[in-house]
């Protein structure tokens, strides 16, 4: 009887301890994984504010201005803070002449985009109510990407895109309205609306709107 009871209880304690360090181990993998996600988000969101123009002409002028008030004040015993203020001055004004640049750019592209040969097709076919082909897909990639330097790697260096998550983008950066994106992708509204959420939720690890995606988008 004792030697029963002795067995059985080996056994339970045997059990238990393979019980145990089976829960510590899928603690620690689900911990790694958890971690490695923030990481991933983490690195995923840094490259984003790089990509990001985070200029604020407005905003940059009221700090000018605030500045250039508070170097009038100083006297030459402050000539120390005075030449820190000066040099912030200068950084702010630098911002906004890049950022009106950067503006112009922006405005003289758009201006190449909707006399291209490819904008007139896809016109075309939204007027006939046809999507886009291979060959037209191609197109609007290389015109795109010579025009917006670059924009192809910096998508998928964020996600690895689908066809049509890419199609999506390329449509938005060009501003195509979202009911003629269900169009030339040959997708429904619905659809082309989940999309956009969907990567900005997986982008920036939170939800959004199909606006905040497209923003983002045309940001790039």
């Amino acid at each position: 009887m004792n030697l029963t009871t002795t067995i059985l209880t080996q056994r339970e304690l045997f059990l238990l301890i393979i019980g145990a360090v089976t829960y510590v181990a899928l603690f620690v993998v689900t911990w790694q994984n958890s971690r490695r996600k923030v990481l991933l988000l983490q690195q995923r969101l840094d490259k984003v504010r790089a990509m990001q123009e985070t200029q604020d002409v407005e905003a940059n002028k009221q700090k000018i201005e605030e500045l250039e008030r508070l170097i009038a004040k100083l006297g030459s015993e402050n000539s120390m803070l005075k030449l820190e203020l000066e040099e912030k001055k200068e950084r702010l004004n630098y911002a906004n002449t890049m950022a009106r640049i950067e503006s112009e750019k922006r405005e003289r592209a758009e201006t190449d985009i909707f006399t291209s040969d490819v904008y007139l097709k896809i016109q075309q076919l939204l007027s006939e109510g046809k999507s886009l082909g291979d060959e037209q897909w191609q197109q609007l990639a290389l015109l795109v990407d010579s025009i917006y330097t670059g924009f192809t790697d910096k998508l998928y260096s964020l996600y690895k895109l689908s066809a049509n998550d890419y199609h999506v983008c390329l449509l938005i950066k060009i501003r195509i309205q979202p009911k003629d994106i269900a169009l030339l992708t040959a997708h429904s509204k619905e659809s082309v609306a989940t999309t956009r959420s969907r990567l900005y939720q997986k982008i920036f690890g939170k939800k959004g709107s199909t606006k905040d995606w497209d923003d983002f988008i045309l940001s790039l």
